[in-house]
């Protein structure tokens, strides 16, 4: 005869614990997901916490008291993070670059978008952990980051480039490696109307456009991608598709 397993169950308080999260944290969830209501002074379970697994035990010295099935800590609604979210002033305060240029380095990055009102997190933000939120006051909306983007090789690029030191010169594809490098070859020397210096006319010609059109854009950009890639003329991800 196969034997079930037994199921085990567990308090709020030894829940709480294994969540490692404070046990009103822990009520305040299970009461937010209707798992449990406050009946005098007393915690009971609802018929939605019963469907979870919910159970009333009695205890000789405590008395009654919920329990849950073990399995319970693994449910979505618990998912919480230890890591410290910043918001973009306290990026701009961590690189040293005023808070008004900020959010528009993670757009130039395609980390983030212009909305209407606020900034909403692309494709790309949300894959290094991007959060959007809103202001509860305005609904304006806003993106988060976990501490990991303080060590995004793109953004310490870019950011070492504000500060004036350039990165090493990136190779064509089509240059080859033992005649004259390309950027020696064609100096950028035309001066286009948002102060980018190009190549050639044609990218002047590029670059105004862009610059008249008010489209966000970047000369010589190297992708945000692990690949050393680079690009003429650089449009945020998400933001012209």
């Amino acid at each position: 005869m196969a034997i079930k397993n037994q199921v085990k169950y567990l308090s709020t308080t030894a829940l709480s614990k294994e969540l490692k999260m404070g046990v009103k944290d822990v009520f305040q969830v299970l009461l937010d997901n209707d798992y449990i209501t406050r009946v005098n002074e007393k915690w009971e379970l609802t018929e939605n916490g019963k469907q979870s697994g919910g159970i009333t035990k009695k205890h000789p010295k405590i008395g009654e008291y919920i329990a849950w099935q073990e399995d319970l800590k693994t449910n979505t609604m618990f998912k919480t993070s230890n890591e410290i979210l910043l918001n973009a002033t306290a990026l701009s305060a961590h690189f040293g670059v005023s808070k008004f240029k900020m959010n528009p380095i993670l757009s130039e990055l395609g980390f983030i978008q212009k909305s209407v009102k606020g900034w909403t997190v692309t494709k790309l933000g949300l894959s290094i952990g991007g959060e959007q939120l809103e202001y509860d006051r305005t609904g304006v909306p806003y993106v988060n980051w976990p501490e990991s983007i303080l060590k995004n090789k793109r953004l310490l690029e870019t950011i070492r480039e504000l500060e004036g030191n350039e990165p090493v010169e990136p190779k064509r594809i089509s240059e080859d490696q033992n005649s004259l490098g390309f950027r020696e070859k064609f100096v950028a020397k035309h001066r286009s109307a948002d102060g980018h210096y190009v190549r050639s006319r044609a990218e002047m010609l590029i670059d105004n456009w862009l610059y008249m059109s008010e489209i966000a854009h970047a000369y010589e950009r190297k992708l945000p991608i692990e690949e050393d890639v680079y690009t003429d003329f650089y449009l945020p991800v998400g933001k012209y598709t």
